[in-house]
């Protein structure tokens, strides 16, 4: 894992080269609203729901390698980045996700939260807990462990390890999660299948679009406390 290596477990590569790979580890209303989408109980028609999230989830052409537009076509609305009211006892910046229903939030204070879409582990991948922010990768290359190369044959092209790209599973950004000191092999990572939004595919990390998942990489220190609620 050192030199931003990231082990990973079942998956779907994305784009030309996705398919299925059985990998244990990767399972793994205010101005602030505005500014996040602009859909803090203000819009009021369809139209300029889609307007600002065609804004939100545009290309990216300035990063390393450039992220394309979404199609929001393929996501529920429901899923689109916004702030919305969350109650909680945990201090801002935490970062909370409740898989039962697809959701990921980073507390802001005050009673909100940015809340965002996500996909996350599959029956029987589930898990539940406290963690931390332990290590953050941008565009980090992805090394199957040896146990999936044995399982998978397939994987073994990429024994010393798939650059970042595109079609690398964890996309863009990274935060690797620990306990106690040590890597869970769970991560929140950026995903860029759109109509993986909403749904269990992983073997228990946590994927947010990839123009979600910058948005909060870049608020998101190493040691931020992070909350997997239960099912």
């Amino acid at each position: 894992m050192d030199g931003g290596n990231a082990h990973a477990g079942e998956i779907a590569l994305p784009g030309r080269r996705r398919r299925l790979l059985d990998r244990r580890s990767f399972l793994v209303g205010s101005a602030a609203g505005l500014s996040a989408l602009g859909l803090a109980g203000c819009a009021t028609s369809d139209g300029l729901i889609l307007a600002e999230a065609a804004r939100v989830y545009g290309p990216m052409p300035d990063e390393k390698f450039p992220i394309p537009a979404v199609d929001i076509s393929k996501v529920d609305p429901k899923f689109y980045r916004r702030t919305v009211r969350y109650e909680t006892k945990e201090p801002p910046g935490t970062i909370v996700v409740d898989p039962g229903n697809f959701y990921v939030y980073r507390i802001e204070g005050d009673g909100a939260a940015t809340r965002y879409g996500a996909n996350v582990g599959r029956d029987g991948f589930l898990w539940s807990g406290d963690a931390y922010v332990g290590r953050k990768s941008e565009w980090a290359t992805w090394t199957p462990p040896k146990e999936m190369i044995r399982r998978q044959p397939e994987a073994a092209k990429y024994a010393r390890g798939m650059p970042g790209g595109l079609d690398n599973p964890l996309g863009a950004r990274t935060l690797h999660l620990y306990q106690n000191g040590a890597y869970t092999l769970y991560t929140i990572y950026a995903s860029s299948e759109p109509e993986t939004i909403g749904s269990g595919i992983t073997s228990g990390c946590v994927g947010l679009l990839s123009q979600d998942m910058i948005h909060l990489y870049a608020r998101t220190p190493v040691k931020t406390k992070v909350v997997v609620l239960p099912t």
